[in-house]
């Protein structure tokens, strides 16, 4: 039997991050065993899908390493429409599907509960289809359905406390669950791999799965990811779509590594691990059931470790999209002839230690190609007090006379201004940083004035200095 697992996604909106965890999980096994990794697009939802969506997803996969191409389809559930209807026409044909024309108030009329489900009122009454009678499922009164899951064992469900669920609606349209069980069917599923807050759905979908004639898949249901306050992830308030990680900075390498851990763990006590290694150790049997936290702190230190991993060739190329402004990046403050090359890469190496997201590329190097730096005021108000005219006329003065214009001369000669004063290199070279750079914090101070030259340093110090007047 050739393994093939399936990752269908919905385009209705950015492509979070869960879904992208649950698509590594299916790709990773399909690779180890040999098998066919399927892309099926769930696009029954007219209202709310968009072309643009179903790009998303595509390149956001693209992104973490399932390139197009590497798997079958994208196979569209639209498509399959006519085989929905004829599953529908089965299972009713069969006996094992009933229509109904209850509405919600008629089961509560009857019920006395908005709580409780539907009441099995249509059972045997004989209504055929209609206008507006919608296509229930015959639960079995007796027994239980045990699904046979890779993670969770063998959860059990009374059927007698599942309700006769609707299967196709009063316009004869199949619902998700029989059509997501139709299209596994037809696409020859042999094991699903999806999020925990599918399994409730499991036993009505291995029920239908019964009725049709067909063997079950083999389930595995990942544990649900979870913010810092346990709540599952939600689009309305967590930060959960991949593309606005990608936008930020993180690496594709960084973002796959962490989701893999959200829920499993390499051997030994180590979570940055060379993507092989996952290919070769990640064990669906051995994935956690409990909630995962997705921790972006933790996430953010993991992009850092691996930003600094690069070879200074490849970060200098991670870091043009932000650099230029390129594909959906903001531009940078910067007009493109602006821009020296050189100069980025005479710091990049600087940089590359103190970013942890290579969007912060550009706050850390815009000083170097504005015509004057972008001016914290905050860091302004807090560094530029009495004394600072003083020492940055002294300053001035002793970076004019150096013969040799090199991040060593310039520390020297800055320390020795501070001896002057009895001040350290820190509290002597604050207000320069300031005045060059605009902020308190950045690259090294003397390494960064080498780079920006005597000129443009000079110019910008004395500019500092006629503000303090």
């Amino acid at each position: 039997m050739t393994v093939r697992v399936r990752f269908a996604p919905s385009p209705t909106g950015m492509f979070h991050v869960g879904g992208a965890r649950s698509a590594l999980q299916n790709w990773i096994y399909a690779k180890q065993q040999g098998g066919v990794f399927v892309l099926r697009i769930e696009d029954t939802d007219a209202a709310r899908n968009k072309p643009e969506w179903t790009e998303g997803i595509l390149s956001a996969l693209d992104w973490i390493g399932i390139s197009r191409g590497s798997y079958e389809g994208p196979h569209f559930q639209s498509e399959n429409a006519g085989e929905h209807r004829a599953a529908a026409a089965r299972l009713y044909e069969s006996g094992r599907a009933y229509y109904c024309d209850c509405t919600r108030e008629d089961v509560q009329a009857r019920t006395g509960s908005q709580y409780q489900g539907y009441d099995g009122y249509h059972r045997d009454r004989g209504l055929g289809p209609g206008p507006g009678h919608a296509l229930r499922f015959r639960t079995p009164d007796e027994g239980a359905t045990v699904v046979v899951d890779l993670i969770r064992g063998e959860p059990t469900f009374e059927n007698k406390l599942i309700e006769d669920f609707v299967i196709a609606r009063g316009d004869g349209s199949p619902v998700f669950l029989l059509a997501n069980v139709v299209d596994d069917m037809t696409m020859g599923i042999t094991h699903v791999i999806r999020a925990e807050e599918h399994l409730p759905n499991t036993p009505k979908q291995q029920l239908l799965w019964d009725a049709l004639g067909v063997k079950p898949p083999i389930w595995a249901h990942v544990p649900v990811v979870v913010n810092e306050k346990r709540q599952k992830l939600s689009k309305r308030r967590d930060k959960v779509a991949l593309e606005a990680y990608r936008e930020e900075g993180y690496l594709p390498g960084a973002m796959r590594n962490y989701l893999m851990l959200l829920g499993w763990a390499p051997s030994g006590d180590r979570e940055i691990v060379p993507w092989s290694v996952i290919e070769e150790e990640f064990r669906l049997e051995e994935v956690n059931p409990s909630p995962a936290f997705f921790d972006e702190k933790k996430l953010r230190a993991f992009n850092g470790d691996y930003i600094r991993a690069l070879p200074v060739d490849e970060f200098v190329d991670a870091c043009q999209p932000w650099l230029t402004g390129t594909g959906t990046i903001a531009p940078p403050p910067w007009q493109p002839e602006e821009f020296d090359a050189d100069a980025f890469a005479a710091v990049a190496p600087l940089a590359q230690t103190r970013i942890t997201v290579l969007s912060e590329i550009v706050p850390n190097v815009d000083f170097l190609f504005l015509a004057s730096p972008l001016m914290d005021e905050a860091a302004w108000a807090k560094t530029m007090k009495d004394g600072s005219a003083e020492l940055l006329d002294s300053a001035v003065a002793a970076f004019e006379a150096l013969e040799s214009w090199d991040a060593e001369s310039l520390k020297s000669t800055l320390e020795a201004v501070g001896a002057e004063r009895g001040l350290k290199l820190g509290k002597t070279q604050a207000p320069v940083r300031v005045a060059v750079t605009g902020r308190t914090v950045g690259l090294p101070l003397f390494e960064s004035l080498e780079v920006l030259g005597r000129e443009r340093t000079l110019t910008r110090m004395r500019a500092a200095r006629l503000r303090l007047v």
